[in-house]
């Protein structure tokens, strides 16, 4: 029988993950995944990467957990493996702290991530400006490298790989069934006026003696240590689609850091970095049918995670496999997956 043809539209880290999902769970699918910029061109590869989200908020906190858990998980499993050097997944443990105490000083996120707890009066003390903060242990993933390495995962799966660009679904109809991970093109690709450009600026130093990550609370502001440099935000600017280095910002950035870590001011610039991250009220996992070339064709969609993409991806991914399975249990004439 004829394998089910499967195509993933998108090779960010949402794409990518949802790519590999698909073809290790249901082998007797051939999967085309299918972008037109892949790693280091995403926008992925510029995301700080540590694993700590949000509520979106119309999903039902039940599904934000799981897809949270679901994804903490497998990136854990992969920084305490030997695979942890070559996927660029580490632990990575450090404070988030408040200007003022939260109305939630424990997030539905905490039982989950390793260590939680209330930072002491000790601790806080050398942030004089903030009254309230929470320690624990998260995962970082470098992008630069988990990309490379998820689509090596997918090509042994035997995944095949097509870059192209894909300006409508009608160009995918010889298809069985279509995944959108398109993120921002899904404006364009499937008529989302939902989705909208959330603007991210960061800056790459050269800082190895920091070893601990810091967050404001209100997310503007963050050092992460990572494997390859320190990351340095940012900025959140939603509708804006401007691609270059704002030079003050920049500035901004650095002086924002530097007041919470005042060694920064030794550290070296390496780089400086410009996305626009797919914003959405809530991200899409859904599924329908478009009609193509006289035929219904089953799409599942999985995209628009703003700032979450690698903190979400994996679970979220789970979540697109079940329903590319409840589409395929509903084709008889298929074979049993």
């Amino acid at each position: 029988m004829a394998p089910v043809r499967v195509v993933v539209v998108g090779a960010g880290v949402v794409g990518l993950s949802t790519a590999v999902c698909i073809s290790e769970a249901l082998p007797s699918c051939s999967v085309t995944l299918v972008a037109d910029r892949f790693s280091p061109d995403t926008t992925s590869d510029g995301a700080a990467g540590i694993v700590l989200p949000a509520e979106f908020p119309d999903i039902p906190l039940e599904r934000q957990r799981r897809w949270f858990k679901d994804s903490f998980d497998h990136l854990l499993e992969i920084a305490q493996s030997q695979h942890s050097p070559d996927a660029g997944v580490i632990l990575s443990s450090g404070w988030q702290i408040f200007k003022e105490v939260p109305a939630e000083k424990k997030p539905f996120w905490s039982e989950f991530v390793i260590g939680f707890r209330f930072m002491t009066d000790g601790e806080l003390k050398r942030f004089p400006d903030h009254r309230f903060g929470q320690a624990f242990t998260t995962v970082k993933c470098e992008c630069c490298s988990y990309l490379p390495w998820l689509e090596k995962r997918f090509r042994r799966a035997g995944g095949l790989v097509e870059k192209r660009k894909v300006n409508s679904l009608q160009e995918l109809s010889h298809f069985d069934l279509i995944v959108n991970c398109s993120g921002l093109g899904s404006r364009t690709l499937v008529g989302d006026t939902h989705v909208y450009p959330v603007r991210g600026q960061v800056l790459k130093v050269e800082a190895p003696w920091l070893k601990h990550f810091i967050r404001d609370g209100d997310g503007k502001t963050y050092i992460y240590p990572g494997v390859h440099g320190v990351t340095l935000g940012g900025t959140r600017q939603e509708g804006d689609w401007r691609l270059q280095v704002d030079r003050g910002e920049a500035e901004s950035i650095l002086e924002r850091s530097s007041r919470l870590e005042p060694s920064l001011t030794k550290a070296k610039v390496l780089g400086e970095w410009v996305g626009l991250r797919p914003g959405r009220r809530n991200l899409k996992v859904e599924r329908e049918a478009v009609y193509l070339q006289g035929r219904w064709v089953p799409v599942v969609h999985n995209y628009g995670h703003g700032g979450f993409g690698v903190t979400l991806a994996w679970g979220t991914a789970l979540d697109a496999l079940g329903l590319v399975r409840q589409c395929l249990n509903e084709k008889p004439q298929q074979a049993k997956l």
